[in-house]
């Protein structure tokens, strides 16, 4: 019989200890400022305009935690990226993901301080409940803002986004439409990747006026076009293949059903509906990750939530898809699929 121990009990308790520290290092750009060279403690110090009791305590507890190396020790040890936070967490790097880590430590932050509150209440704990405005209200306000937010979104998707142009067969397939289509990153890889494919990126007006941008931008206008769309109000422009990534689990079950049934009827019968979520594993027991992101549904919306594969291809059969099928991505993503 084990001895219990306490150590995972207290590493979690305190975890927002490591999350802040590396927050806070995205925030100030330290891992840009670094790029490929090195610099001393007081260099970092002074180039990052910090007091001078953050040297070498925050500087060190990075490499402690493996965020950064150092060479040497003492006031004449240089600091340095790691392999890992040159790729992800330098700007100037194209598999850039600090964006969204930056958008976590602005607002997912303060709003999870809320968490208990939240669980009592089944409210949203975000800018709703402090200023009455939405989230979505609240990004789509301003345009640099919007543009921000679409790129710390596309920035942790282009992993999943990748690995379903790859795994998924699209070859039996001509046309595409990718529902809440962002920056239009998805509808661009996949294309890139299968290129006899035309493909759509529906989303609102103002983020339309982005991915219209950024599309031509990318060379891939011939084969991506953005397309305005309230897909509430208005029906989904007819595709052999409607995608919507990270975008089913920002709604309610009414709301969820609806963005179903609007794919099914704008498919033509054999078509494929794919959706990229942290799709929760049926048991409940295994994906951590997509029942706390269930659980920033709350924070973010109140009544939206994550869901299992079960649950999808429940939703999805009570519509009239006559097939599923998952596919595994990257990490905790999977790729829900019903065929009509």
């Amino acid at each position: 019989m084990s001895t219990p121990n306490p150590s995972r009990i207290m590493e979690t308790g305190m975890a927002f200890w490591p999350a802040k520290v590396l927050l806070s290092a995205i925030e100030l750009d330290i891992f840009t400022l670094l790029g490929p060279t090195a610099m001393t403690g007081d260099e970092l110090q002074g180039a990052l305009r910090l007091h001078k009791r953050s040297n070498p305590d925050f500087f060190d507890t990075l490499v402690a935690l493996r965020f950064l190396e150092r060479d040497g020790d003492g006031p004449t040890a240089r600091y340095r990226n790691t392999e890992d936070t040159s790729a992800f967490l330098d700007r100037q790097s194209p598999h850039f993901i600090g964006g969204f880590l930056a958008m976590a430590n602005a607002r997912l932050y303060r709003f999870w301080g809320d968490l208990t509150e939240g669980l009592r209440t089944g409210q949203p704990q975000n800018e709703l409940k402090h200023s009455g405005t939405s989230m979505f209200e609240e990004v789509y306000r301003k345009p640099e803002r919007l543009e921000q937010f679409m790129d710390a979104m596309s920035g942790i998707s282009t992993g999943n986004f990748q690995a379903l142009a790859d795994k998924f067969d699209f070859s039996r397939y001509q046309t595409m439409c990718d529902v809440g289509g962002s920056v239009g990153l998805l509808s661009m890889l996949v294309a890139r990747r299968h290129p006899h494919l035309r493909c759509i990126s529906a989303d609102l007006p103002s983020a339309t006026a982005i991915a219209t941008r950024k599309i031509a931008a990318a060379g891939m206008s011939d084969w991506v076009t953005a397309q305005s769309l309230d897909f509430f109000a208005e029906p989904l422009p007819q595709a052999d293949v409607i995608t919507m990534g990270m975008v089913l689990h920002d709604w309610n079950l009414e709301k969820k059903m609806h963005l179903i049934r609007a794919a099914y009827d704008a498919l033509p019968a054999g078509g494929a509906f794919i959706v990229v979520e942290n799709l929760i594993d049926d048991a409940r027991r295994e994906n951590a990750f997509g029942l706390m992101m269930s659980l920033n549904m709350l924070i973010e919306f109140g009544d939206a939530f994550d869901y299992t594969a079960a649950d999808f291809f429940g939703w999805c059969r009570e519509v009239g898809f006559r097939k599923t099928e998952l596919i595994h991505l990257a990490g905790p993503a999977s790729a829900g699929v019903a065929y009509k």
